[in-house]
């Protein structure tokens, strides 16, 4: 990892990347199946965000879709690593941290399409 920063500020928001795209998968899947779904994706969707919906239930609005909740509660985990992250590290801009999950995939990506030939 070329980015510069502590450990802990990476696995951190590896982390909170992480939970904000499975959440994000998971809104994405139940445009396409139902929650009950016995396709594998689906499932594996719906069991590990399930514990995290249930914790920010009470601060969920009542009138939102049921298939959008986890796409608000990914809002969250967003905002967390967008305005949070870079003020606890003491950043005067935000979004200085720049999410170091999406461009450590963005420059595998990049390296594995620009391969001299």
């Amino acid at each position: 990892m070329s980015t510069g920063f502590p450990l802990w500020v990476i696995v951190t928001d590896y982390a909170l990347g992480v939970v904000m795209w499975t959440l994000i998968g998971r809104t994405a899947m139940t445009f396409f199946l139902p929650e009950n779904s016995t396709f594998f994706f689906m499932r594996a969707f719906v069991r590990t965000t399930e514990p995290l919906l249930k914790i920010w239930k009470p601060i969920t609005p009542q009138f939102l879709v049921p298939p959008l909740v986890p796409l608000y509660v990914a809002w969250f985990f967003y905002m967390a690593r967008f305005y949070l992250m870079p003020y606890l590290l003491g950043y005067s801009v935000m979004g200085m941290l720049s999410f170091p999950l999406e461009g450590e995939i963005a420059a595998a990506i990049y390296a594995l399409f620009n391969q001299p030939k």
